[in-house]
């Protein structure tokens, strides 16, 4: 019995994932650095299709699984679930692999490690069919029918229902669950566009322009911080939709900017690379650990201008008042809008978690609004689509600012407001522009 390796990685991976917590990019990224010298770029590619995909649509694979077994899935052990799972999705999802391969590797993984349910494993892959996926449009509940379809948590579908028709709905949950395009900015502080695109060439890189002047959609590319140009800090990663929370704050060169949650730092130095790395960024991050991030990529970049504090946030930071001329909240959100590239989000974000990172949304708008210079404009933004954690804190900040700072003679008014949806193109973003005119 041979076992394949690249499948046995998965395995390790999806199991590590389950009974840690883990997230899948940051244990797929442990995995395949381990055993980068034992893969292929075939199986690294099969091992990166499988685990994204697996997670991405756990839900519907595991009613469809369900459908077939008479054990509940919460007594089957994980090792077996899990080896399921890998071969379900190669059988729903994938045209290439013969059903046939998906089984009988599935089967040999069951052998050597859950060898007495082989023979429950091999019953319930033989029974899967492509069909089982297509019947699901059958399903009467708009909700249920949703969910099972497109691999969402009813609740999400609920909510997501509260603010958008089926329509709408459906194209987010398909976006959300597409391969996300590689996106990159081109640091135009080292190097101009010109003679960036003329070394991709030389590289044998292919790219295609986006409708942002200075970032590029990279085509099959793999292990991008291996490479040169990214080492010289010639590029760096960021969605489309995160380069739009920069440009809408529009920063100027000179100014004193102040980017609450900056951490990793792909929007703190895209303001760095708009300010043409003149003036002066503070950017505070709540843990240690995320601010060197920050540190790093500045330091990559060859950007000066970032000066990294560890602070909360949700504390009144008396030096700060009435000292910026731009803010930028990029707040801790749900983050519904990335869900394509981290659909663990997906399983562990709860609808109770929504009350919790409201309050901390309002409470660092609060706080903060308090260090905009007069005429100053503050970003609030998140990586998230619902209205909860959106234009509903805007909306109650708004109305409690204004009440509060009557009496003080400030006022603040709303400039723009901007949503994102998530398509083939982007992630999901939401921004607002607030400005302090009194």
């Amino acid at each position: 019995m041979k076992i394949d390796f690249a499948r046995e990685i998965c395995l390790k991976i999806l199991y590590k994932i389950d009974t840690e917590n883990g997230y899948s990019n940051i244990v797929l990224d442990e995995y395949l650095n381990k055993y980068r010298e034992k893969l292929n770029k075939k199986d690294i590619n099969l091992v990166s299709e499988i685990v994204y995909g697996s997670v991405t649509w756990k839900l519907t694979i595991d009613y469809i699984i369900q459908k077939y077994s008479k054990i509940k899935l919460r007594k089957i052990s994980k090792w077996v679930l899990n080896i399921l799972r890998i071969g379900a999705y190669q059988i729903l999802f994938l045209d290439r692999i013969p059903k046939s391969a998906a089984v009988n590797e599935c089967v040999n993984l069951t052998k050597k490690y859950a060898f007495k349910s082989t023979s429950f494993v091999n019953a319930i892959l033989r029974k899967i069919e492509k069909e089982d996926y297509k019947e699901l449009e059958n399903i009467r509940s708009q909700v249920e029918k949703i969910s099972k379809l497109y691999s969402m948590p009813e609740w999400l579908v609920e909510e997501l229902l509260k603010e958008y028709s089926v329509q709408t709905v459906e194209e987010i949950c398909k976006h959300s669950n597409e391969k996300p395009k590689t996106t990159i900015r081109i640091n135009t502080l080292k190097i101009d566009k010109e003679n960036f695109l003329k070394k991709l060439e030389l590289e044998g890189i292919e790219y295609e322009e986006t409708e942002l002047p200075n970032f590029l959609h990279l085509k099959n590319l793999k292990n991008i911080r291996e490479l040169d140009l990214f080492k010289k800090g010639y590029f760096t990663v960021q969605d489309i939709g995160a380069g739009k929370i920069g440009i809408f704050l529009n920063p100027k060169k000179g100014e004193k900017v102040l980017d609450a949650c900056s951490a990793p730092g792909g929007k703190t130095t895209h303001l760095a690379q708009l300010m043409e790395n003149t003036g002066e960024i503070i950017a505070c991050e709540l843990h240690s650990h995320r601010a060197k991030l920050v540190e790093e990529n500045a330091k990559r970049l060859g950007i000066t201008i970032i000066k990294n504090q560890v602070k909360d946030m949700q504390k009144i930071e008396k030096d700060y008042i009435e000292k910026f001329d731009k803010i930028l909240l990029d707040v801790p959100c749900m983050g519904f809008g990335v869900m394509k590239r981290k659909p663990d989000i997906k399983w562990q974000r709860k609808k109770e978690d929504l009350e919790t990172i409201t309050k901390i949304q309002f409470e660092i708008l609060n706080i903060c609004s308090r260090y905009l210079k007069l005429g100053g404009e503050l970003v609030y933004s998140t990586c998230s689509i619902l209205k909860n954690e959106n234009e509903d804190i805007i909306e109650k900040w708004i109305k409690e600012v204004d009440v509060e700072n009557s009496l003080k003679n400030k006022k603040y008014e709303i400039e723009l407001k901007e949503k994102i949806l998530p398509d083939i193109n982007t992630d999901g973003f939401f921004m607002c522009k607030i400005k302090r005119i009194k």
